[in-house]
């Protein structure tokens, strides 16, 4: 057993010094003003958003961005009126989405329509539950002075005691599975985005196949990252947003479990061996140690001791970004099994033929 905890300590030490520094929660764009302010199209995918839609639409309308700039409001066949509740203002356009075509995923050819809609040289994706600073446009095509995409990572909800526990965890993982750094790094391969905000070139999307490249995509903006990172010596950039948030509540754990749950077999690419790969790993990663501390052998428990606080250190800085107590390390490897189960609960949803399903649409 001493060997199998050795390798956990080793693990560790590669995650926090050869890993990208994940765990360092950065970077992060800031307020900033471009050189030039070339016209821009936002382009929102909305499928009955009503709850969010009046206050997402407002604060992009606001935004102090001195170049032109038009709002692109995708109705998916919303039923709950999401279309009439943004309202109307002269640079807001509201499109209503012709019925989804067999092969693509829903969000995609939402997005399909909004980009044939317009024409600027600029693009700007997000997401129906995002609310964003008046400054935010403006930074983020400061930001894309050298990148072909620039793409951040929004303040999630973090309100309810599930959002408390697993949402900061959900960022955590997220960053040790695309370490930002090797995203940004045009040498990596590593490839990745979040979806709630992409700045994109629309020369850079088009030389990348444009949206259609990717119509069938469930994890669409790691897939976009990676269809223009492929075009070779193109740089795109990922970091953490301080001018953009989620008002998309999860308030009950179920909510976050499906939340996990639409993809995370997805994103093993349906596999059973990656499937195993996955607990295999997550077991020397997060409870060896803590069998070690607890229930190992003299010689066992300080090499134990040593990875747990080790993951502990990592995980400070992004508790300390959602403003959470760092008592939270404590319950990392329940977190962690909590993902784990929605994962194992994808892929069992998946054989039996359920597959996954977002806003009454089924994607087998």
């Amino acid at each position: 057993m001493l060997i199998i905890v050795l390798m956990s300590l080793c693990v560790w030490v590669y995650l926090l010094l050869a890993h990208g520094r994940f765990w360092l929660s950065r970077p992060e764009l800031p307020p900033d003003s471009p050189p030039e302010y070339p016209d821009v199209d936002i382009v929102v995918p909305a499928r009955d958003e009503a709850p969010t839609i009046e206050a997402v639409v407002a604060s992009l309308l606001a935004q102090e961005y001195r170049g032109a700039f038009r709002l692109i409001l995708v109705d998916d066949n919303s039923s709950d009126g999401t279309g009439a509740l943004a309202g109307d203002a002269p640079n807001l356009r509201v499109i209503r989405g012709l019925p989804k075509p067999r092969g693509w995923a829903g969000k995609m050819w939402a997005l399909s329509q909004g980009v044939a809609a317009g024409k600027a040289p600029l693009l700007f994706f997000t997401d129906a539950d995002i609310i964003h600073d008046p400054r935010h446009l403006s930074s983020l095509v400061a930001g894309l002075r050298e990148h072909a995409m620039v793409s951040e990572m929004v303040r999630l909800n973090c309100a309810s005691v599930a959002e408390r526990a697993l949402v900061p965890a959900f960022v955590y993982f997220f960053q040790m599975l695309y370490p930002f750094a090797q995203v940004n790094d045009p040498r990596s391969r590593t490839a990745a985005a979040a979806g709630g905000t992409i700045l994109i070139r629309r020369q850079a999307l088009e030389r990348a196949g444009g949206i259609e490249a990717i119509k069938g995509a469930l994890i669409d903006d790691v897939a976009l990252a990676a269809a223009v990172k492929a075009q070779g010596s193109v740089s795109i950039y990922l970091g953490h947003s301080a001018l953009a948030s989620s008002i998309r509540p999860y308030p009950r754990f179920a909510d976050i479990w499906r939340m996990i749950a639409r993809t995370a077999f997805t994103q093993l690419r349906f596999s059973a061996a990656m499937l195993l790969v996955t607990v295999c790993a997550l077991a020397l990663i997060w409870w060896v140690p803590v069998w070690a501390v607890i229930f190992g052998e003299p010689r066992e428990r300080p090499c134990g001791i040593a990875v747990c606080a080790l993951a502990a250190v990592s995980y400070v800085p992004t508790l300390r970004r959602y403003r959470r107590s760092p008592l939270w390390v404590l319950a990392l490897p329940l977190i962690a099994l909590f993902y784990l189960a929605a994962t194992v609960a994808s892929a069992i949803d998946h054989w039996r033929g359920a597959g996954a399903r977002w806003k009454n649409r089924s994607y087998g």
